[in-house]
């Protein structure tokens, strides 16, 4: 239905109105690009945007990913205007227990389909949820996933931060048709114009990569219709939406002067005379500005009509699809339930005395046969990072063809994590991810997101030590466990720990490990393996007991006069010290801790049990000492950790295994000198 542009303006001078009295009351926010953004967000939410008002979760709805979270009060003003949000918890935008959060946070029950703050994360989600509608599409035959269009809006700093060329380019190779771009360019940002910071060619920069680019003005509601018409026809690739607009759109200066396109109006509430210049000037009451104009409401009541009769004819659809295809629709049910895929592990065969990466690929290759809804990607290192496990059962996602499950990310880490985690909040997918463990550092800002927001997003990482030997420090990682493993101290809003990190001992670990991940449906998870050969644990080793966290390896001695913990490769070199320490009569521990995280959450007597207050405990770990300093807590003074302090050499691993002391000689010397 094509409405009156009288009424659609209105509708966006309301949005306007709403946005900066949320600021004003909060005394904090960013009103201009909120009150710039309007007519195209009321545009796309009152004509365009296919969603059931009734049934939030609807797998086959279009959804809309905010790119600038500081853009909330457009947002929450426009979900008002649909009844997602009530015009009291607009008045308390930024309140202890508002739902209004200063950024918006995911929940699909309000209309928000993503988490968004960190500038251009929050459109890459929009393409991995592109490349997940594409993905089900043509898994499941269901064709409501073809008829999904997934939006996503985007501010000059999204342009400018760096990620935008990594998902541009992967969203054009993939030829993303189902995927409509809006570049709010309103030639402000916070503390400057762009004029100041840049001076590309935006248009050309988008089409060079493959994309549809159309220029409009950005405020003009014909406009806007006739670009997003034109973007839902383009076939064979993305579309982006150029929309020149004005930061700060019908405001209005103390003096009655205009404050349109204002670096002020940018972060700051608007302020005394000039708040009620401005909303008097767009129509509203400045002593009762928490309204929605008759004609608006009216306007988005004939839309929630419109939808029923929209989603009616879909459901009908899905509902044949469903009879027709009673197997395919059951499982589609279980994957939309997020919940963990029945696998048969005793399909997994390790290898003995295998590398934690190789052990790794042995899973995925199970998973790739075993859950038709995993999609496993790369940044360039799938023969690597041995995620080609799962490549060689399936084939890599393409232009044309989302028939395979492999996503080839290319040289992107951060885009890569962005787009699996869009793919999560798509839903329907379980996606994982690979690359060396030092790349983790450009993935952390993803990893930080897919805790806040408690996607279940696999991230693999391999190469975890000093051991990758001859490609040197650059390529060593030191302290990258210690900063994962703070993600296991710091709980999400459920009270969970936000991510599970699991540093298995070997490959029959990895197998448990791979487990754990999987059922895993809460957080994401860590999975760090190694790029050498590690040595099995001793034989009848309970591998199933590293699902709490950290567990006593077989073998160990009774009433020992050492514990020795350590997770990784390090476990087996406490094993061979263990070895030397017994011909001396010295009794040991070992125990194994893939996650000190998860062994924090055990019962006190069960922590007890496996490292006892007061025991003497020797730590080994191939990373910062803090990763085990927790076990030096309620030890024997004696107690210490080895590890190491500094970036790693280059030389072949080994040889750094010699020079830095991670040997079983250096067990015994530093485990002697403690008794």
């Amino acid at each position: 239905m094509t409405n009156p542009i009288n009424v659609m303006n209105h509708a966006a001078d309301n949005i306007r109105i709403l946005a900066a009295s949320a600021v004003e009351k909060a005394k904090s926010g960013h009103p201009g690009g909120a009150m710039g953004g309007a007519d195209f967000i009321n545009v796309l939410y009152s004509e365009y945007l296919t969603y059931d008002p009734k049934n939030p979760e609807w797998v086959g709805r279009d959804r809309f990913f905010l790119d600038p979270g500081h853009m909330a009060p457009m947002l929450y003003a426009q979900l008002c205007l649909t009844g997602k949000f009530t015009l009291e918890e607009l008045a308390q935008l930024r309140q202890w227990g508002s739902p209004t959060t200063g950024h918006p946070e995911f929940d699909i029950a309000r209309g928000i389909e993503n988490t968004s703050g960190p500038l251009g994360q929050g459109h890459v989600y929009a393409i991995g949820a592109a490349i997940a509608a594409k993905f089900l599409a043509e898994h499941t035959g269901n064709p409501t996933f073809a008829k999904e269009t997934i939006y996503a809006y985007i501010s000059d700093g999204g342009v400018q931060e760096e990620i935008s060329q990594g998902g541009a380019r992967v969203a054009a190779v993939l030829g993303l048709d189902n995927l409509i771009m809006f570049y709010d360019s309103n030639d402000i940002q916070l503390s400057t114009e762009t004029k100041d910071v840049m001076n590309e060619d935006t248009a050309a920069k988008y089409k060079s990569l493959g994309w549809e680019v159309i220029e409009i003005n950005g405020n003009d509601v014909e406009q806007i219709r006739k670009a997003i018409e034109e973007a839902k026809a383009v076939t064979g690739k993305p579309t982006l939406i150029i929309g020149k607009c004005i930061m700060g759109k019908g405001a209005l200066k103390a003096d009655g002067s205009s404050y349109e396109a204002d670096c002020k109006t940018h972060g700051a509430p608007l302020g005394g005379d000039a708040y009620v210049n401005t909303v008097k000037n767009l129509g509203g009451n400045p002593e009762d500005p928490f309204q929605i104009f008759s004609d608006v409401q009216e306007l988005y009541n004939n839309r929630a009509k419109e939808l029923e009769a929209i989603c009616a004819e879909r459901y009908a659809e899905e509902k044949a699809w469903a009879e027709a295809n009673p197997e395919i629709a059951a499982a589609q049910i279980e994957w939309f339930a997020g919940k963990a895929p029945v696998i048969d592990w005793s399909k997994v065969q390790q290898k003995a005395n295998d590398a934690t990466r190789s052990a790794s690929a042995a899973c995925l290759s199970a998973l790739a046969e075993q859950v038709p809804n995993m999609i496993c990607a790369s940044a360039d290192l799938s023969n690597s990072d041995k995620t080609d496990g799962f490549l060689k059962k399936t084939h890599d996602l393409k232009k044309g063809d989302f028939s395979g499950a492999f996503f080839q990310a290319g040289v992107a880490e951060l885009t890569m994590a962005c787009c699996c985690i869009g793919m999560a909040l798509h839903g329907g997918v379980i996606p994982a991810c690979g690359t060396f463990f030092v790349f983790s550092d450009y993935m952390k800002p993803a990893v930080r997101m897919a805790a806040l927001m408690e996607l279940p997003v696999k991230f693999i990482w391999t190469h975890d030590a000093f051991r990758v030997g001859e490609d040197g420090p650059t390529h060593e990682p030191v302290e990258q466990e210690a900063q994962i493993r703070l993600m296991e101290k710091l709980q999400n809003h459920h009270g969970k720990n936000s991510v599970l990190v699991l540093r298995p001992a070997e490959a029959q670990e990895t197998t448990v490990a791979w487990k754990m991940a999987m059922e895993n449906t809460d957080t994401p998870t860590a999975l760090i393996f190694s790029r050498q050969n590690i040595n099995d644990l001793p034989e009848g080793n309970d591998y199933s007991m590293a699902e709490r966290g950290a567990y006593i390896v077989a073998g160990s001695d009774e009433n020992p006069d050492v514990v020795m913990v350590a997770s990784g490769s390090e476990v087996s070199t406490l094993v061979a010290g263990a070895e030397l320490l017994r011909k001396d009569g010295v009794k040991c521990r070992i125990v194994s801790v893939p996650s000190e995280g998860l062994f924090r959450r055990q019962s006190k007597e069960y922590q007890e049990s496996v490292v006892p207050v007061g025991a003497k405990v020797f730590g080994m770990t191939a990373g910062l000492p803090v990763n085990l300093q927790g076990f030096l807590i309620g030890a024997a003074p004696e107690s210490k950790i080895w590890g190491l302090e500094s970036f790693g050499f280059s030389a072949p691993y080994k040889v750094l295994d010699e020079k830095l002391g991670y040997t079983g000689e250096n067990v015994y010397n530093q485990v002697k000198s403690m008794l």
